[in-house]
């Protein structure tokens, strides 16, 4: 016993008695100068702090990215150089749900990376789709209103997801993606992850060059069906925690392919479509794959709340050889996400540890929330400003990005105007066998439970603009879940009935 460490306040001071309130005698009221009982109360009113609005529920690990490729042509950046090998943090997640939801729900799944990198970090904030619901990032609150709680009744609506979905064509690619096979993995393991925007490379020579991310699993695709996800939330709705924390220490080490699609600035400019569109994928055809390295899942977090709740990633975190694109999206992500963290965890919310910096950090940021760091981060007290003439601090010319080529009118353009948003899921339609395509009617219909008629047929001219076939076969699916025909839409209820 002599070994244990001894019990302390928060302060140090050794604590004699964790079993008993300090009272006035054995049948007297609390005092007040009970300290020890008064701070424990006061932690544990504060021990939570906000989730975050959409990725709530997620799950992660430690592990390496190890370059095996040679892409130094399109990028100066260090942790991508042949034969590097660099420290990094996953985290895994749904989109919809919150702290509490269940992990085995129909929903997109979070694929978020932190490259601990010898330039900073690196944060790869992308989903297992290559795609997403929408391409300009005015609708994302109103797309994330209909995924969450209706203000009124408190419950999802599948009115609203459907009202919204059938009023944005541009959503059809990644609705057949959630509503298919994919849509509902059976734990993180065995889905791909996908930078799903278009990022950009640049080299030495100060060349520009488009980039996608993708991350292909090494233990293949397995997926539930409605039912078998349903059977298993009966039995545990944290399975995609068991399955990756259990398979970690059993020594069983998840691996991804890394791969990149690469454009030139100049085929951009040739491509029937928007390469820095959301919406779209680039053809592997037309930008083939070409393999980089692997990517290794190998150690769990010591603890979830401060490694796994407090990871904080954003796409504003890039290091020098890797940038943005002037896809929107991405665009308004470099500052929401910087800015969701800030109000979640502090100021300096990159100075928890799991979200430092392996390199130096030098900067003239200072107060606030969360400075812990000491003083300054200018290694001088007297450099609290720049420039200055005590030796702080200094910018890198080294470090600047070449010029982007893409310009144009200040202007709110129309993004539905002259867009395609028929083609991609047709072709993704197509590549469906039979069962697959029976599977994603059944899903569609079952999602669709309780949804007003007009929404319904809006959505299902949508469908027949993709090809007759969904639209038959969505249609068919909903006469035998819900018995719906098309001249019984004024007997279809509101999600508030």
């Amino acid at each position: 016993m002599s070994d244990r460490p001894t019990m302390t306040t928060t302060a140090g001071a050794p604590i004699p008695d964790n079993q008993n309130t300090m009272t006035a005698g054995p049948r007297g009221g609390v005092m007040l100068q009970d300290y020890q009982l008064i701070e424990k109360l006061a932690h544990q009113n504060r021990e939570r702090i906000p989730e975050r609005v959409v990725h709530a529920k997620g799950w992660g690990a430690y592990g390496t990215l190890k370059i095996t490729g040679d892409i130094s042509k399109y990028t100066k950046a260090k942790c991508l150089q042949p034969g590097a090998e660099t420290p990094m943090l996953a985290r895994f997640s749904t989109v919809a749900g919150e702290m509490g939801a269940a992990d085995h729900e129909r929903d997109v799944r979070g694929f978020a990376l932190k490259f601990y990198t010898p330039d900073g970090n690196w944060d790869l904030v992308g989903n297992n789709t290559p795609v997403f619901f929408i391409r300009d990032p005015l609708k994302f609150p109103d797309f994330i209103h209909t995924q969450k709680r209706h203000p009124r009744t408190n419950l999802r609506s599948a009115t609203a997801m459907w009202d919204f979905w059938s009023l944005s064509p541009e959503s059809l690619h990644q609705v057949t993606i959630l509503m298919s096979d994919r849509g509902l993995p059976v734990d993180p393991m065995h889905m791909n992850g996908y930078g799903s925007h278009t990022y950009s490379f640049w080299n030495d020579a100060g060349e520009r060059y488009w980039v996608k991310f993708h991350f292909k699993t090494l233990q293949g695709h397995k997926h539930f069906t409605n039912e078998e996800g349903e059977a298993l939330i009966g039995k545990t709705r944290e399975g995609y925690q068991e399955a990756l924390f259990g398979g970690i220490e059993r020594g069983e080490f998840p691996r991804w392919k890394v791969q990149v699609q690469v454009m030139t600035e100049e085929q951009a400019e040739r491509t029937s479509y928007n390469p820095f569109d959301l919406t779209k994928v680039w053809p592997h055809a037309e930008f083939p794959p070409i393999d980089v390295g692997v990517m290794e899942l190998n150690r769990n977090a010591d603890n979830y709340f401060a490694e796994i709740e407090q990871a904080a990633f954003s796409p504003s975190n890039v290091v020098p050889g890797i940038s943005h694109s002037p896809d929107k999206m991405l665009q308004a992500r470099v500052f929401s996400y910087a800015d969701a963290h800030r109000y979640r965890l502090g100021t300096h919310y990159e100075n928890i540890p799991v979200n430092q910096p392996k390199c130096p950090v030098h900067h003239y940021h200072r107060d606030g929330q969360m400075n812990t760091y000491g003083g300054l981060r200018t290694g001088n007290p007297n450099a609290y400003y720049e420039p200055n003439s005590v030796n702080g601090p200094f910018e890198d010319a080294s470090a600047k990005e070449p010029p982007l080529k893409i310009s144009g009118d200040m202007a709110r353009y129309n993004h539905r105007e002259g867009n395609d948003d028929y083609s991609q899921p047709r072709a993704l339609f197509n590549l469906f066998d039979e069962g697959q395509k029976g599977r994603l009617f059944s899903n569609i219909a079952a999602a669709m439970g309780g949804v007003p008629g007009e929404i319904i047929e809006r959505q299902l001219a949508h469908f027949k603009l993709v090809h007759p076939d969904y639209e038959a076969g969505v249609r068919a699916a909903l006469e035998r879940l819900h018995g719906y025909k098309a001249d019984t839409i004024s007997a279809q209820p509101t999600a508030a009935e």
